[in-house]
């Protein structure tokens, strides 16, 4: 990182020292209209690092997208998880996921 020069950081502790109704806003006007705002678009759980075993040709169709595949992984997990109401904090009465019906026996 650059190292400031001494007429910096009198300008930043000029600016720091100002009291907020002293500050002129008149350039930058308050943004009322928040429609095309999306939620959430800059926060990123954390990760973990697991290991998963997957069969070749998903794999194979995951990778088939480009780059990205892991990201592609959890976004899709992220959708399943979601669309089957399994998105409950820790510590809640359901503490095991939902079966998927992958494993249907017809009788």
């Amino acid at each position: 990182m650059r190292k400031l020069s001494r007429e910096q950081r009198a300008d930043i502790a000029a600016i720091a020292a100002k009291k907020e109704e002293n500050i002129d806003l008149s350039e930058m006007p308050e943004v009322v209209d928040w429609s095309g705002a999306e939620m959430g678009k800059f926060y990123r759980p954390p990760k973990k690092s697991v290991t998963m075993r997957l069969d070749q040709d998903v794999l194979d169709w995951l990778k088939g997208y480009g780059k990205g595949y892991q990201t592609r992984v959890n976004s899709l997990l992220r959708h399943a998880m979601t669309s089957s109401g399994g998105a409950t904090p820790a510590g809640t009465a359901r503490t095991r996921p939902r079966r998927l019906n992958r494993h249907r026996t017809i009788g």
